[in-house]
């Protein structure tokens, strides 16, 4: 089983703590659209036909697609994709989006599983954002969209902000709760360089994270969600049973993917392929061939090692000692072992069943104790 990731570099407005691949420019959005087209025949042997799980339209803004934009994707995709009868069909969208008609068009496209961005219910934290919408448009998408049916819905929340305190981020995790959604995933606010944020915080206009306080936030939301059903199955993901994210969790597992569109990643086990950011690039060398659209690497043991390694770390899958004993050599496995010891007497991680996962505290330090057991 494989997954097809279609990256829409299309937003509104940029948001001030983005620095994903988008453009607030539609104009070349027929021209981009048609290139991903060529892209998905082009490439339609990438995969080896493999049963495609999952299809994730990300960006991105992919709410801001038409009806036939979306239907044009889907339906070159089924016919150069063996597509499973049952794959999750995954589109992100802004709430200001999902007004009634664009609700009924996502149904007839057969979308199965909706991501929205509410980020806050705060507006005045959402206006520092430079979101669109409104926290009232937030909560009435939701509601909105479980009306026309949708069940399978995820929402995203960030924390870690000046506005964030432990009074008001309870407030946010009971709303969010209370909206009844069966998928929750909230990421820690990261001053990223080239973004408006970067820019503030470079000049002294913003501070920086408070780190001891992301962290306060973060135990509180994993109690308080564990205490309402949700299953922090990824450090930033919590889902209630039978609504993990099936594409995300293939990441994670390692399972193969393809990429389509400027700045999307490809991986088939062997190999990294990563496509040109750069709309009009990308358009231009897919349509005359002139250039690759592309990059790649061949991705070495160690390289293989360390990802698997950052990966699994992140989830409540572990990491197999199984595994690695059977996929790299031994002194990868050696590697492992010792540092591994040193982490269990820190209380950083635990081991049951040959199976290695980080304790609570040890999710505070998630990358720090991966980079620990890198070769």
């Amino acid at each position: 089983m494989s997954g097809i990731y279609i990256h829409i570099p299309f937003c509104k407005q940029a948001c001030n703590y983005c620095d994903f691949h988008f453009s607030t420019s539609l104009k070349n959005k027929d021209a981009l659209i048609k290139a991903i087209l060529l892209e998905i025949k082009l490439r339609k042997n990438y995969l080896q036909d493999s049963t495609i799980e999952t299809i994730y339209f990300g960006g991105g803004t992919p709410s801001v697609l038409s009806e036939k934009d979306i239907f044009s994707l889907l339906e070159i995709i089924y016919k150069q994709y063996d597509v499973s009868s049952c794959a999750e069909i995954t589109l992100e969208c802004n709430p200001d989006d999902l007004n009634d008609e664009k609700l009924k068009e996502l149904k007839r496209l057969e979308v199965n599983r909706l991501s929205i961005g509410l980020q806050s219910f705060n507006d005045e934290e959402l206006k520092w954002m430079n979101r669109v919408h409104t926290a009232q448009d937030s909560e009435s998408s939701v509601k909105r969209a479980q009306d026309k049916g949708f069940e399978n819905i995820t929402i995203d929340l960030i924390y870690g902000s000046k506005f964030s305190n432990i009074t008001n981020w309870r407030s946010s995790l009971k709303k969010a709760i209370q909206l009844n959604v069966p998928h929750i995933s909230a990421y820690n606010l990261t001053i990223e360089e080239k973004t408006k944020l970067g820019h503030d915080y470079k000049y002294q206009l913003e501070k920086a994270i408070d780190d001891e306080k992301s962290a306060e936030m973060f135990l509180e939301m994993i109690d308080v969600l564990q205490k309402n059903n949700f299953t922090q199955y990824e450090i930033s993901n919590f889902a209630k049973e039978g609504f993990y994210s099936i594409h995300n969790s293939n990441y994670w597992k390692g399972k193969h993917y393809i990429g389509l569109g400027p700045s999307a990643h490809s991986f088939d086990g062997a190999s990294r392929q990563w496509n040109i950011s750069n709309n009009n690039l990308y358009i231009k060398y897919l349509n005359d061939g002139t250039k690759k659209f592309y990059e790649n690497e061949i991705l070495t043991e160690t390289d293989r090692y360390n990802e698997y390694v950052l990966l699994s770390l992140r989830t409540i899958w572990g990491i197999d000692i199984n595994y690695l004993k059977q996929s790299f050599d031994n002194s990868y496995v050696s590697n492992f072992k010792n540092q591994l010891d040193k982490l269990i007497k820190q209380e950083k991680v635990i081991i049951k069943d040959n199976i290695v996962t980080l304790t609570e505290q040890g999710k505070l330090l998630a990358d720090k104790i991966a980079s620990d057991l890198f070769v």
